[in-house]
């Protein structure tokens, strides 16, 4: 399986502007440019859009790990917040810290906790994330 993403940008960093879109149309040319991304600018950023990437995927792997443990949630609410600092080598991506909630009638704690300790390391954008992966993870039972 491959998917795609493209970007366009015109102009020069902090002038310039750009545009990312997906085949599937959910981002048509939605802008981007040196204020969304470092500054409060309307539109998004990449880290934004990792961010969206490893919440769903985070979610969904979750969902699995907790279908081979058994259990089944009713819900589950994913928030990733991604750090971007200035190293030595320039910019980058240091952190990505996972929040989640998951309502799970009956829930074993201990089962839910390993589950949710897997999916972080098993889910396929915490493994491309060259960055510190941390977890708080709160069931609702």
């Amino acid at each position: 399986m491959q998917r795609t993403g493209s970007a366009h940008w015109s102009g020069g960093l902090k002038d310039g502007k750009g545009s990312v879109s997906t085949p599937s149309g959910v981002l048509h040319q939605t802008q981007y440019s040196f204020s969304t991304r470092f500054e409060n600018g309307i539109g998004t950023n990449p880290e934004e859009l990792i961010a969206a990437a490893h919440a769903g995927c985070f979610s969904m792997a979750l969902s699995a790990q907790l279908g081979n443990a058994g259990m089944t949630a009713e819900s589950i609410d994913t928030t990733a917040t991604i750090t971007l600092e200035k190293t030595d080598n320039g910019f980058a991506i240091t952190a990505s810290h996972l929040d989640v909630t998951a309502k799970i009638p009956g829930a074993d704690k201990a089962k839910f906790d390993e589950a949710a300790h897997a999916a972080e390391t098993g889910c396929p954008v915490s493994k491309v994330l060259n960055a510190k992966i941390s977890l708080n993870a709160k069931l609702i039972s």
